[in-house]
């Protein structure tokens, strides 16, 4: 392992001091105890995780990444489906030597969480899906094609998820002001890359959750309209020990602007070894 730095982020927000595995995958850690990785999704960076990371270092040994081509973790190769990004998380449970581990995952980090669980199964303690998509109906999945296509030649949008991820209120502000930094100043092929395998991989583990058996948390925002709170309770109810929770009147980056609602939920579902009774 070796340090790494990465440039300040936008909008007020300090960038954490990185390191980073042989193979090029940057993270933070803190914390002792049980591990539980942070994986953000398409155009953020490991600080999207800043109020998890806070809480439940106090608890266990919590190590955010930066998804490949973002932060200052490098590069997979173009063409890289959701598939690759699994790989690269079973590489770097390998790098850091992590036997078990408890993985939350947010939007594309959610698509990589879930692919853990049904890729190395006896590796994952428990797996939280925060804002992940499941089956997008064809309106959705055209529309999001749209936008992987348009990358290329646009480059990266900062308007769109923006309208998208965040209601026009004041306590959405800084949360918002933060991942308007992030989204600007994302690698584009970095994010070309990873957006790509988002839009095609909804379908790619949806037929696993039958045969996922670890506490799984499917936590999404009310008002998400693309990680619907639809598509959270139709995977828990397929789930063996799955359960939705919904957190009322927020959008995608519910994990920033209702975050200890979050926590909250969070820390139910790391001491659960089986669904909450009241489910």
């Amino acid at each position: 392992m070796h340090t790494v730095t990465s440039s300040p982020t936008e909008a007020g927000g300090a960038s954490l001091p990185r390191s980073a595995t042989a193979r090029g995958a940057a993270y933070v850690e803190a914390g002792e105890g049980e591990a539980l990785i942070l994986i953000h999704g398409v155009g953020m960076r490991l600080e999207a995780w800043a109020p998890q990371i806070e809480a439940f270092a106090k608890s266990h040994r919590v190590i955010a990444v930066d998804m490949p081509g973002h932060g200052g973790s490098e590069r997979i190769p173009a063409g890289s489906t959701v598939r690759d990004f699994v790989a690269w998380l079973g590489r770097f449970l390998d790098d850091m030597r992590i036997a078990h581990a408890n993985i939350a995952g947010h939007s594309m980090g959610a698509l990589i969480a879930g692919g853990a669980a049904a890729s190395f199964a006896d590796r994952i303690i428990r797996v939280a899906y925060l804002n992940g998509v499941y089956r997008r109906d064809p309106a959705a999945k055209a529309a999001v094609l749209a936008r992987a296509e348009a990358i290329r030649t646009s480059g990266v949008d900062t308007a769109g998820p923006l309208l998208r991820w965040f209601d026009d209120d004041p306590q959405s502000e800084r949360a918002r002001e933060l991942t308007r930094g992030w989204l600007e100043g994302v690698d584009p092929e970095g994010y070309a890359i990873a957006y790509s395998a988002f839009a095609g991989g909804d379908e790619t583990y949806a037929d696993c959750w039958p045969s996922v058996t670890c506490p799984t948390l499917f936590l999404t925002g009310s008002e998400d309209p693309n990680s619907t709170p639809e598509m959270a309770k139709q995977m828990a109810s397929l789930t063996p020990n799955g359960w939705a929770r919904i957190v009322d009147g927020h959008r995608h980056m519910v994990n920033l602007t209702a975050p200890e609602t979050v926590n909250a939920l969070m820390a139910e579902w790391l001491t659960c070894r089986e669904k909450p009774v009241w489910v």
